[in-house]
């Protein structure tokens, strides 16, 4: 025990002293430093004018680069939750989080349903299913301890005809293996004791399910890590990873703005732009992002008693994609869907929005070329309902007959970053990469972690810590 000590503190101090080690001459290439929690700033000239622990440096006329024994790329809930995670288990180290926007979580992890999962739908036995099961109670236990306001709302999946009651045995079946817990099989009487305006023939009752505002959730886990000691750059746009000529700090991460900060190892998690990420370490373009936008449709007010939890279809194995849903939200409101459309930009939350880059990107690619071949029909069928919102109405009507046209509006929309390989796939399996070159030995891409994510953000950190303390000899 005494030699572990002493190894433990002499660790430490080598440590502390390699931290003071970096120094360069070029003041144009300064990172500024964030400021803490709530004071935190969106604008990098404004923290390079602060001051603080943690990062170094004083002011604007400082010649001091900015090093850090890990940087993660990405400020959505997994780059955040493994952040936070890394500061628990290695509170000695500084770390740091960049993040291209001037706020955290502001797509995927921002623009989602707010559902907290329980795990039914995954093969019983595989990662995603552990990792969902485990994420749910550590996201529950994380939101108690941190006043952060949820609901457990539960979920009804809904048979309403008699060739989706198989599939939903084999839900309900799945749901148990993965020790989902208090799941319940339900006739149409019962139905109604949990929803009763919704019309179906049978039921899996889930009552763990949630709902939280998971952009909170994100905001959390960074002002958590901020407070023990790590820091977070926003309007950070990574454009660059270059081996520097530091040899404790090799790896330089550079915005496009042309200002950087030197780090022995990075982690990136950057959803959206995950696999371009990848590539700037020489990993492979494959598995592609296609970004598929889900349209939601908003309740009319006077119409959301109807809807007390979360209102799940049996999946159809036929289609790529779950279905509308009925998803009630913190704020009372309920959201109606979504749909699931090709977005012309990565970050496109409307038709509005188009980058050429991206479409040309997502379109050229073979893999989505296939996929659109296959599910031409679907795929169509999905545009138009977009065009024409009420034309969704029947398939909402399956579950809940009470609605009427004048009850559904235009609603907000999240992209998701769909994973796909070459044949046409969707990618459900997690994908880490760290490319080939003299930066492999000291980069990690997590460049796919599949839906649950937010839900098994927590279990998904522990999963990458223990990942990267492998990898990198932490």
């Amino acid at each position: 025990m005494e030699f572990l000590l002493k190894k433990t503190i002499f660790e430490k101090v080598i440590v502390g002293v390699g931290r003071g080690l970096c120094s360069y001459s070029t003041s144009s290439s300064r990172v500024g430093l964030p400021v803490h929690g709530l004071n935190r700033t969106n604008n990098p000239e404004k923290q390079s004018s602060s001051t603080g622990g943690g990062g170094g440096g004083s002011g604007g006329r400082s010649s001091e680069k900015k090093c850090y024994d890990i940087t993660i790329v990405g400020g959505g809930i997994v780059g955040t939750a493994t952040a936070l995670e890394l500061s628990k288990k290695y509170p000695w180290l500084k770390l740091a989080v960049v993040e291209k926007e001037d706020a955290l979580a502001k797509h995927q992890s921002g623009h989602n349903s707010g559902v907290v999962h329980c795990g039914i739908y995954y093969k019983p036995g595989s990662l995603k299913a552990q990792l969902c099961v485990q994420g749910l109670h550590l996201s529950y236990k994380y939101f108690e301890e941190n006043q952060i306001p949820y609901k457990k709302v539960g979920k009804l999946i809904v048979a309403v005809s008699e060739d989706e009651i198989p599939r939903l045995k084999d839900l309900y079946e799945r749901g148990l293996q993965n020790n989902v817990p208090n799941l319940k099989l339900v006739d149409a009487p019962q139905i109604k004791d949990y929803e009763p305006y919704c019309k179906g023939l049978m039921a899996v009752w889930s009552p763990e399910t949630g709902i939280v505002d998971w952009g909170r959730v994100t905001q959390s886990y960074g002002d958590n890590f901020e407070k023990a000691g790590g820091r977070i750059f926003l309007n950070f746009a990574v454009k660059k990873l270059s081996h520097g000529t530091n040899p404790d700090y090799p790896v330089v991460v550079i915005n496009e703005e042309g200002k950087s900060l030197e780090s022995k190892y990075v982690l990136t998690c950057g959803g959206l732009q995950s696999d371009r990420l990848a590539e700037m370490s020489g990993g492979s373009p494959d598995p592609r992002i296609i970004p598929f936008r889900g349209e939601y449709l908003l309740l009319n007010p006077d119409k959301c008693h109807l809807i007390r939890g979360n209102i799940y279809p049996v999946p159809d194995p036929r289609f790529p994609f779950l279905g509308v849903h009925f998803t009630p939200r913190m704020d009372g409101s309920v959201w109606l869907g979504p749909n699931a459309i090709l977005a012309l930009k990565r970050e496109g939350y409307s038709w509005k929005d188009f980058s050429m880059k991206d479409f040309t990107d997502s379109i050229r690619y073979k893999g989505f070329q296939k996929l659109a071949v296959k599910y031409a029909v679907f795929g169509t069928s999905e545009m138009i309902r977009s065009a024409f919102i009420n034309l969704q109405l029947k398939e909402l009507c399956k579950y809940i007959p009470n609605i009427g046209p004048t009850d559904i509006t235009r609603g907000p929309a999240g992209v998701r970053a769909q994973a796909m390989d070459q044949d046409g796939n969707l990618v459900e399996d997690f994908i880490f990469d760290s490319g080939s070159g003299p930066l492999a030995s000291r980069v990690l891409h997590c460049r796919n972690a599949p839906s649950p994510g937010a839900t098994s953000s927590l279990a998904i950190a522990h999963m990458i810590v223990d990942k990267m303390q492998k990898q990198f000899s932490l």
